[in-house]
């Protein structure tokens, strides 16, 4: 980076970043702050936390699906010639830890039991985690 000159990304790639950006502000830190509010949530009464989950649901699952579509998008805008073996590899591992996150994020919401509802949530939020840490990883 000594003597390179930094410049400016298109107006596609910083579109296309901070669509990716946002929805994982959405799709991961939503998650953290669900998690957060949960006990003073249930301080409200019956029902008051399936109804601020059905809420989030409406906000988080269309974020995952903005997260998927922007990931093609940030793969296909990659010049794959000029990665590393070591990029891939953690390429593959995110995307099993994008697959992780929806499925737990999926099975919470089907989930019949608190236990079963709070591992699936804490399997979400890791897989959320791990991915967005490796997608730093993978930004350079």
């Amino acid at each position: 980076m000594i003597g390179e000159t930094l410049q400016l990304g298109s107006w596609l790639d910083i579109t296309r970043l901070s669509l990716h950006v946002l929805a994982a502000s959405i799709w991961v830190g939503g998650q953290l702050v669900l998690a957060g509010l949960i006990p003073t949530v249930r301080d409200f009464g019956e029902g008051a936390t399936q109804k601020v989950a059905r809420v989030f649901g409406r906000l988080s699952w269309p974020a995952f699906w903005v997260l998927i579509a922007t990931g093609v998008w940030n793969y296909l805008a990659v010049a794959h010639g000029s990665v590393a073996a070591s990029w891939m590899v953690v390429f593959s591992i995110k995307m099993i830890c994008v697959v992780v996150s929806g499925f737990g994020a999926y099975r919470h919401t089907k989930a019949a039991t608190p236990s079963a509802r709070g591992m699936y949530a804490g399997i979400s939020a890791l897989g959320s985690i791990l991915a967005l840490v490796l997608g730093v990883a993978l930004a350079g």
